[in-house]
């Protein structure tokens, strides 16, 4: 019951040095620009969207040289274009080539937590739903996931907004809930960009269940969507977390605390019902 799925991930990209300068684009989201200056090639991230993409670029090359690390994890902001490493001509003619990797996912690295945000609890006022897994529990929300929740929810219970910001990313497409190790893939979700960079990500909901498009603004407390059962799950639920974005298109769940009709949460456990204000 937890979500095992990476949301920003761009594929592998594989790339080979040509005669022309090109650029390759990933999802709409984010492209590796080609720039050639006298045997050298500079790559370059270009972020498509007007949101901050975190993204780990990788290349091997043969007949060029990496100045610098082969291996690249930095933020960039909405629009931005930054450098990301230079290969140097070593004269390997036409046997000179190169191949990279590239993961991405929403938000900053650098992200500051705002340790003084109390959050809402995501469902609607004087509502309680048991928590199924807090904060450290085994069965599935360790490592990463360490502070995510699941609240036992039924299909189409709506979901709030528990941080004002801005929807950054949204699937609604898919209708299957699994538990196999590739079931993560059929996760619907929505993903609202924090004003310190972090993100606020609700996943396992319901088939064309986002209630919001990417773009909006939302408040907290505002219905944004209907839980579900999809991706990799073992039975309606809807899990929640904050998160800092981290290498390879992966994120870190952060600790945060709620605020609810009965007062401040600090740690959510198992078995517990908070109403929500």
């Amino acid at each position: 019951m937890s979500r095992f799925v990476l949301p920003g991930l761009a594929c592998a990209v594989l790339a080979v040095l040509s005669p022309v300068a090109n650029a390759d684009c990933k999802d709409d989201w984010i492209c590796v620009d080609e720039i050639r200056n006298d045997g050298d090639v500079e790559l370059r991230a270009r972020n498509l969207r007007e949101f901050p993409l975190t993204y780990t670029l990788r290349v091997k090359a043969e007949h060029y040289s990496v100045k610098g690390p082969n291996t690249v994890t930095q933020t960039v902001g909405p629009g931005e274009a930054r450098q990301i490493m230079v290969l140097g001509g070593n004269g390997g003619g036409d046997k000179a080539s190169f191949r990279y990797s590239l993961k991405w996912t929403v938000g900053r690295i650098d992200a500051r937590h705002d340790d003084k945000q109390l959050y809402a609890f995501p469902y609607s006022a004087a509502k309680a739903y048991r928590i199924l897994q807090g904060y450290g529990s085994r069965f599935s929300h360790r490592g990463r996931e360490e502070f995510a929740i699941d609240f036992d929810m039924p299909i189409g219970t709506p979901v709030h907004a528990a941080r004002s910001g801005v929807v950054a990313r949204i699937e609604e497409s898919n209708s299957r809930g699994c538990w196999e190790d590739d079931c993560g893939q059929y996760a619907n979700f929505v993903v609202i960009l924090h004003s310190d960079g972090t993100t606020g990500e609700y996943y396992h909901l319901d088939k064309h269940g986002a209630l919001v498009d990417v773009g909006d603004t939302v408040e907290r407390g505002q219905k944004i969507a209907l839980s579900g059962n999809t991706g990799h799950t073992t039975m309606p639920h809807l899990h929640f977390a904050v998160y800092r974005a981290v290498s390879w298109g992966r994120t870190q769940s952060i600790e945060v605390r709620f605020q609810g009709a009965d007062g401040i949460i600090d740690r959510p456990r198992r078995g517990a019902r908070h109403r929500a204000l």
